[in-house]
């Protein structure tokens, strides 16, 4: 987008809407198109056109007096001197005003489109150096439209004179011949009409905007010049379209006319020769891409192998022949923004001309935005192998699509460990969960001490990731997990935060256990100092044993019902064995996998509706 916002900036690719009017537009049977410098087109439906020899005389009329003069000043020149020099010079030196320019740009689109060759090489007899290039624009536009040899013939025959004639910005016209070819192709690709495509360019423009960064004027206004442009291009091709016969549907070309409209191309490129730089084959070649990236959300499924993008690939391989060298940039481009098909088609010009594109980096893009067709595109046809890096991203930044793919593919032990660190360090707790039961048990119990280490470093404040592996029991050892926490707990590692150590200590250590004890222990005195010394009016010995269980241990019950998980926290677990043993009234063997028997000793004693407590908590 920088660079296209760049090329639209500069004089050879801007874009005017300076409307002139015509008798036709007058009387309401002119076109809708708007005229302007870049872009003269000619509605051959309206009357304009059989106006072509009165229009072309006026201008002759207008331009013959300085050419006689500029000629007569040369008289006395040598004798060797050519008549085509001299015309040449006169032309130089003869100045057409922007009106006479516009309406010479006008009649020559018109005369191009009807293949009328004659009138058309009459009219740049009539042209100075500015309209020169204008007319070297509109003939290099209409090759895109050529059907068959003789309009090879006639095109590259005008093509040729203008550029013997004077012109000479051949920069321009490749940049904008190169956005226009891809807008054809784009436009062969489905069945819309012309209007539907300007919305979904407007659409896709607006999102690539809201994607880039950079200052939001300039944003505003690389996106007004660029849109014009494309309208531009849509008119242009809606124009060629229906003189055609073919209403506003883009026809489909044969692979014979394809060839017809490169070798054209190929010609124009040889008379620039020299003239047009390896910078001018770039910025050509980026104008010729972005387009395909607006256009990519209504392409048909394999379009890039079909006959409709046989014209853009041959035109980007000529640009590459030429010395366009940003192959690898427009593939990293389209690859962020989901153009699948752009990205085949840049990874075939890539093979063929024996170019380095960086398909794991394209991954990584294309994984950042969950453009997954496009990570399918690179990893089969790309053959990307890098995982690891866009895998670790999506779980971290809780992108379960992306994440779910790479693991459906396949993935290494180790690349799913470290994605379920990142994700339990960003607290993405969904993808946590997802990606738990592809990590081998033993990978885990290797790696434990170190993946909620690492979780906390890069947690950000937030634990939830880290309670979240100990919850679920991510050891599938209540013992062996909780002797992990512990141990982080009681280190004196400085690699371990103190956030952590904190909240493994609260919750989690042999010592939060003995807290839980206590904190039982303490409950069940104040109880039944109520029970015994209590003043209320309802005496609390009288009641329903059950209901004074429920009393006591209710609170506790609650806090069992809303913890989400299958094993308890040390403090928890702590509280949970003391009201056992106090309704058991025997000692309890507190070890860790008996946490379902705790709870149901609790459950037992309670009457039964208040069992699970549905509104207080989702269930168990």
């Amino acid at each position: 987008m920088e660079v296209m916002a760049k090329n639209l900036n500069s004089s050879h690719m801007e874009v005017t809407t300076e409307k002139v009017p015509t008798k036709a537009e007058e009387n309401g049977e002119g076109s809708n198109v708007v005229f302007s410098r870049e872009s003269p087109i000619f509605d051959k439906h309206s009357k304009a056109l059989h106006r072509c020899g009165c229009s072309a005389e006026k201008l002759r009329s207008r331009t013959s007096s300085e050419v006689e003069d500029s000629m007569a000043a040369e008289v006395g020149a040598e004798a060797h001197v050519v008549e085509e020099e001299r015309v040449i010079r006169s032309k130089k030196e003869r100045k057409l005003s922007r009106q006479d320019r516009v309406e010479l740009g006008r009649l020559f689109q018109g005369a191009v489109s009807t293949r009328d060759w004659e009138l058309a090489e009459s009219l740049i007899q009539l042209a100075d150096t500015h309209a020169l290039n204008d007319t070297l624009c509109i003939a290099l536009d209409s090759i895109w439209f050529l059907l068959t040899l003789e309009d090879l013939a006639g095109i590259t025959y005008l093509i040729k004179t203008i550029v013997a004639s004077g012109a000479s910005d051949f920069t321009r016209a490749a940049l904008r011949t190169s956005f226009l070819a891809s807008c054809v192709s784009a436009c062969q690709s489905h069945t819309m009409s012309l209007a539907d495509t300007v919305n979904v360019m407007v659409v896709r423009l607006h999102e690539r905007l809201r994607e880039c960064q950079g200052d939001e004027i300039l944003k505003a206004e690389a996106g007004v010049k660029v849109q014009k442009f494309t309208e531009w291009a849509l008119k242009c091709i809606s124009f060629h379209s229906r003189s055609q016969g073919n209403g506003e549907r883009v026809g489909r070309c044969t692979t014979v006319e394809i060839q017809l409209q490169l070798s054209a191309f190929k010609t124009f490129l040889d008379l620039a020769g020299n003239q047009l730089t390896g910078k001018d084959f770039t910025e050509a070649f980026d104008a010729a891409c972005f387009p395909l990236t607006l256009f990519s959300s209504s392409f048909d499924p394999g379009w890039s192998s079909g006959i409709a993008a046989t014209a853009i690939q041959g035109l980007l391989g000529l640009l590459v022949e030429g010395g366009a060298d940003n192959v690898n940039q427009c593939f990293l481009e389209a690859s962020r923004f989901g153009s699948t098909e752009l990205v085949r088609i840049l990874l075939q010009i890539a093979q063929r001309n024996s170019l380095d594109v960086d398909v794991d980096l394209a991954l990584g893009f294309a994984c950042h935005y969950s453009k997954i067709n496009t990570m399918q595109c690179l990893v089969e046809e790309g053959n990307a192998i890098s995982f690891l890096g866009p895998l670790m991203r999506a779980a971290e930044r809780g992108c379960m699509q992306v994440v779910e793919w790479f693991v459906q593919r396949g993935c290494r032990d180790m690349e799913l460990c470290l994605a379920l660190t990142a994700a339990t360090s960003s607290s993405q707790v969904g993808v946590a969960a997802y990606l738990l039961p592809f990590v081998p048990q033993q990978v885990l119990a290797t790696l434990s001490i170190e993946i909620l280490k690492a979780a906390g470093e890069r947690s950000g404040g937030s634990l939830d990731g880290v309670a979240f592996l100990l919850r679920s029991d991510f050891l599938r050892d209540p013992a062996a997990t909780y002797a992990v926490a512990d141990s982080i707990a009681r280190s004196d590692d400085m690699s371990v935060t103190p956030e952590l150590r904190a909240f493994l200590l609260e919750h989690w250590s042999e010592a939060a256990f003995m807290d839980g004890l206590n904190c039982g222990q303490n409950d069940y005195v104040n109880f039944v100092r109520v029970l015994k010394l209590g003043r209320s009016p309802i005496s609390l010995s009288d009641l329903p044993g059950p209901l004074r269980v429920a009393i006591a241990y209710l609170p506790l019950y609650r806090d069992c019902v809303k913890w989400d998980g299958c094993l308890p926290s040390q403090r928890l677990r702590g509280r949970l064995v003391e009201a056992a043993r106090r309704l058991r009234n025997e000692p309890v063997v507190d070890e860790a996998s008996q946490m379902k028997e705790l709870l149901a000793v609790l459950e037992h004693s309670l009457p039964p509706f208040l069992l699970h407590l549905p509104s207080t908590a989702g269930g168990r």
